[in-house]
């Protein structure tokens, strides 16, 4: 009688197994992130959706992908899936000056990228917060 041996089938599927237990928790990180504070209604974003980060070093990534400053307008012009969707989301870190995060709005706009939404934090507590309020002028006493 034959009979068929699975045992070398159940060692692969075990180490298979192994494999993915170690390497899924690693595929979940992105780039850190202080995302800036704003108080707005939460909107449903799509996870699928495409996403470009700016980080606290200015560094550029368009999903998980760092893409250099010179090659940006390119990279976003010659994207087949931004091409189909039409869209993308920016984060950028909030201690980025705000003249950067313009530039590359600008340039994703230059790509011909005609929808592109802002990702932030909700607000929590006091708005406006201190630190953009303007100054108080002095006593004239």
């Amino acid at each position: 009688m034959s009979d068929i041996n699975i045992t070398p089938m159940v060692d692969v599927m075990l180490v298979l197994l192994i494999i993915f237990m170690i390497t899924a928790p690693m595929l979940g990180r992105g780039v850190e992130l202080d995302l800036p504070k704003a108080k707005a209604q939460p909107m449903e974003v799509d996870q699928s959706k495409l996403v470009m980060t700016i980080d606290a070093e200015r560094r550029v990534f368009l999903g998980k992908t760092e893409i250099p400053h010179a090659k940006l307008e390119d990279a976003l012009a010659n994207n087949a899936r931004l091409r189909r969707e039409g869209e993308l989301y920016l984060q950028a870190d909030a201690g980025v000056p705000y003249g950067f995060v313009v530039q590359v709005m600008a340039i994703i706009k230059k790509a011909g990228i005609p929808k592109l939404g802002m990702i932030t934090d909700p607000a929590q507590g006091k708005w406006p917060p201190e630190e953009i309020l303007p100054a108080k002028p002095a006593d004239a006493n």
